[in-house]
């Protein structure tokens, strides 16, 4: 692993590593996102940046706080640059010709992932997607990143099993399902913009093969299935009330 120190930290405030936020860089090439990483006018950094071909160049020491996530929320938590590890993957992301992570890369994350996941003792459901927190801002890293193949190696959590028939649900419903799963849904009574990109955030993790917004019975199916789960791992009994 190489370390190319970036300027772009500060200290985490007293709190403790509680999750591991994953990015692209949305850049066409390795030089430029890590020179950016590491430049003090743009303000942003990562703890780790894996490069295509598997390298891993720490850029900003665990115990600091990166500058990474920005503005968004996730279970509650507005500052998740404080209780997090952002890395960043090289890819030119949907600006600049988006496309699927390669193996090397890949491997490379999962080889980073089971360490950090050991020694900060974070279970699988504490691996989240830049998009998860701050839906309205973010699509990275996207329907192409496999986090099945993450799953079956315990570094994220899996789809769980369906139900055969989702129930009709209205945006009462969906918002109640994504607020149990972490993400931040709007207030409204209808389809409001935050509760629609909160949707087509669900659907990058959980059905990437159809981002639409919109709550199809497929959709609905998987998003009680895994706010089921988030409700059981949270001991919380409000699934039954959707």
């Amino acid at each position: 692993m190489r370390v190319r120190p970036s300027p772009n930290h500060g200290d985490r405030k007293g709190r403790e590593i509680g999750w591991v936020v994953l990015h692209y860089t949305g850049m066409r090439s390795a030089e430029e996102s890590i020179a950016r990483l590491c430049d003090p006018a743009a303000e942003v950094s990562a703890h780790y940046f894996i490069e295509e071909d598997g390298s891993v160049t720490q850029l900003v020491p665990e115990d600091r706080r990166a500058w990474h996530a920005g503005a968004g929320c996730w279970r509650g938590e507005r500052d998740m640059n404080s209780v997090s590890i952002g890395i960043e993957l090289q890819n030119p992301g949907h600006e600049f010709g988006y496309r699927a992570f390669p193996d090397a890369q890949v491997g490379a994350l999962c080889g980073l992932l089971s360490d950090l996941l050991r020694r900060h003792a974070l279970t699988p459901d504490r691996v989240i997607g830049h998009s998860d927190l701050a839906p309205a801002r973010k699509t990275d890293p996207g329907e192409l990143f496999p986090w099945e193949d993450l799953a079956r190696r315990g570094l994220a959590l899996p789809l769980p099993r369906q139900p055969r028939h989702a129930p009709p649900m209205g945006a009462a419903g969906v918002r109640a399902c994504l607020s149990l799963i972490g993400y931040e849904v709007g207030q409204g009574p209808g389809w409001d913009r935050q509760t629609r990109a909160a949707l087509a955030a669900f659907q990058r993790r959980w059905r990437p093969e159809r981002v639409t917004g919109a709550a199809d019975a497929a959709t609905t199916a998987r998003l009680v299935a895994v706010a089921a789960r988030a409700a059981a791992l949270d001991g919380d009994p409000r699934l039954a009330d959707i």
